[in-house]
C-alpha cells in the first residue's frame, strides 16, 4: 500500500508541478503541501484525474501554529472509493489570508468550512453562507486557536431571579488558576479498603 501512495504522490506532483510543494508518505497516508492560490483548481483536478478519483471530501480543519508566519495549516481529507486510496491536503495561509471555498466542487464542504470559520477564524472566499456553526451568535474570539483562553471570555448560566440566560464575564478566584500538574497515581498516600491486608502479610 505504501508504495502505491509513493507512486500516487509522484503521479500527482508531475501532473500538477504548479500546486504541489511537496509530499510524503508518513505512517501509511499521503500528505500534499499545497499552495493556497491553487487550492481549488488542485482539488478539481484530484477529484477528475483517473488515477485519483477523489470524489469524497471526508474532512476540512486547521491546525494552529503561533509561532509561524502563515499561522494556520487548512487541512483537507479526500476519499477516493474508486481506487481505495486516502489524500490530505495541507495548505499553509496567514491570519488575514482568505483560503478559496470549494463548496462549489463539494457540497459537503459547506459546514466544514464554517466550522473551520467558527473555530479558528479563518475566511473562504466565495462561501455562500459564512456565519458561525458551533458558537452563539454573540460569541467573541475563535475556540481553537492556541491563544484563546481556556476559561473563554464569557459565562452563560440561567439566573433564577431574572428567569432567563445571562452572559457574564468569566470571573475565577485565583485558588482556581492554580494547578499542581501530578498524576493523582505519582505520589499518592491514599489507603483503599483492603490495604491492610496486604501489609498484614
Amino acid at each position: 500500500m505504501t508504495q502505491a501512495l509513493r507512486d500516487l504522490g509522484g503521479h500527482i506532483e508531475m501532473k500538477r508541478p504548479d500546486c504541489v510543494l511537496g509530499w510524503d508518505v508518513t505512517l501509511g497516508e499521503l500528505t500534499i503541501d499545497v499552495a493556497l492560490a491553487n487550492i481549488a483548481g488542485f482539488v478539481e483536478f484530484l477529484k477528475s484525474d483517473p488515477s485519483c478519483r477523489f470524489s469524497s471530501l471526508v474532512d476540512i480543519t486547521a491546525v494552529d501554529y503561533p509561532e509561524r508566519a502563515k499561522r494556520f495549516d487548512v487541512v483537507y481529507h479526500f476519499l477516493s472509493m474508486y481506487q481505495n486510496h486516502r489524500v490530505r491536503l495541507r495548505v499553509p495561509v496567514r491570519e488575514d489570508d482568505a483560503v478559496p471555498s470549494i463548496t462549489g466542487l463539494h457540497r459537503s464542504a459547506d459546514w466544514f468550512e464554517r466550522e473551520v470559520f467558527d473555530m479558528f477564524g479563518l475566511i473562504f472566499s466565495g462561501h455562500p453562507d459564512l456565519r458561525r456553526i458551533l458558537t452563539d451568535y454573540g460569541f467573541r474570539g475563535h475556540p481553537l486557536r492556541k491563544d484563546f483562553p481556556t476559561t473563554g471570555y464569557v459565562e452563560v448560566r440561567y439566573d433564577e431571579e431574572l428567569k432567563r440566560v445571562v452572559y457574564e464575564p468569566v470571573k475565577l478566584v485565583q485558588e482556581y488558576r492554580q494547578f499542581d500538574f501530578m498524576s493523582p497515581w505519582e505520589g499518592a498516600t491514599y489507603i483503599l479498603p483492603g490495604d491492610e491486608k496486604a501489609e498484614a502479610k
